[in-house]
C-alpha cells in the first residue's frame, strides 16, 4: 500500500468515526446522551427501553470496532495485531456490556460516574486510542 493510499484510507476511517459521533442522536437510541450532558450526579436516571438501548449500544460498539480495526490494519499492516485487537475488543465488549446493563437495570446515583465511564468505552473508540500507541511502541522495540 503506497503512502498516499494509506493516508487517504486513514483519513476516511477517522472521518467515519467522527461521523458516528456527530450523528449519534440521529443514528442511535440513547436516552443517556442528554442525561450525561446535564448535571447527572443530582438527577434520576432516565426511563429507557433496555433491549433497544442494549441493541443500539451494541451496534455502535460494533461499528466503532470495525472502523478501529481498519485503522489498526492501515497503520500496522499486521494480521497478528488485527487478531489480538479483535480478541481485546471481544473481551472488552463482554466486560463493559455486562457492567453497562447492570448500571442500566440497577441505577443508583452513587454509581453514575462509574456508569458514565463504562458507557464511554462502549460508545466511543477509546480502545483504539489505547491500542495504537501500544502497538507503535511494540513495533519500535522489535
Amino acid at each position: 500500500m503506497n503512502k498516499l493510499l494509506k493516508y487517504i484510507s486513514f483519513f476516511v476511517l477517522v472521518c467515519l468515526l467522527v461521523s458516528i459521533r456527530v450523528f449519534e442522536e440521529q443514528l442511535f437510541y440513547d436516552p443517556y446522551l442528554a442525561f450525561f450532558k446535564n448535571d447527572y450526579l443530582y438527577i434520576d436516571s432516565p426511563r429507557q427501553e433496555v433491549l433497544k438501548l442494549a441493541a443500539s449500544t451494541t451496534l455502535r460498539y460494533v461499528l466503532n470496532t470495525i472502523i478501529s480495526l481498519g485503522i489498526l490494519f492501515v497503520l500496522f499492516k499486521d494480521r497478528s495485531i488485527l487478531k489480538f485487537s479483535t480478541l481485546i475488543y471481544s473481551i472488552a465488549y463482554v466486560v463493559f456490556m455486562s457492567l453497562f446493563l447492570y448500571f442500566v437495570i440497577n441505577p443508583r446515583q452513587e454509581d453514575y460516574y462509574l456508569f458514565f465511564n463504562v458507557r464511554r468505552f462502549l460508545i466511543q473508540p477509546l480502545i483504539a486510542l489505547l491500542l495504537i500507541p501500544a502497538f507503535y511502541y511494540h513495533k519500535q522495540r522489535l
